[in-house]
């Protein structure tokens, strides 16, 4: 890759890096794990750089790459051997936290979208991220119309895991 272009993947890669974190929270449970993630959708979005043609935005782009790298990740880590997290022991004494109700919601929003299949999830993800149906169905590789009713089954599922 030549200097200039280096530089401008790292200006475009700084400026839309949120969009990175938000998907390695979807699909991971601990920091380790979003870390490993963001590293490697970085490492992924690096390799393919050179062969972005600017068909669409940047922004676009770097939610399928980083996407499809999250999902087969998460594809490859659910063939493993389940273990269980140290942070869930029962016995565990948290620190006092003052409550906050849209924190709490947050936290109940992603809980029930982590219970979503891998595309389901991504849709979800894109959706809430006011992309319109045209973009997620080129990030996603679907037509609009299947990403239509798609996100209408997924509100009504999660209208169940959220208010059971």
């Amino acid at each position: 890759m030549k200097p200039d272009q280096e530089k401008q993947f790292v200006e475009l890669l700084d400026k839309h890096q949120n969009i990175v974190h938000k998907i390695c929270r979807l699909y991971t449970n601990d920091q380790d794990a979003h870390n490993d993630l963001f590293q490697e959708v970085t490492i992924q979005l690096w390799k393919a750089y050179p062969k972005f043609r600017g068909d669409s935005k940047f922004s676009t782009w770097m939610y399928r790459v980083a996407l499809n790298t999250a999902i087969t990740l998460y594809r490859k880590n659910k063939r493993r051997v389940k273990t269980q997290e140290y942070d869930s022991v029962q016995f565990k004494i948290e620190d006092y936290k003052e409550e906050d109700d849209s924190n709490e919601q947050l936290t109940l929003l992603y809980s029930a979208i982590k219970q979503l299949n891998d595309i389901d999830k991504a849709l979800v993800f894109l959706y809430l991220e006011d992309k319109n149906y045209k973009e997620i169905s080129y990030t996603l590789g679907i037509s609009e119309v299947n990403a239509r009713v798609k996100m209408n089954r997924i509100k009504t599922k999660l209208a169940k895991l959220v208010n059971p």
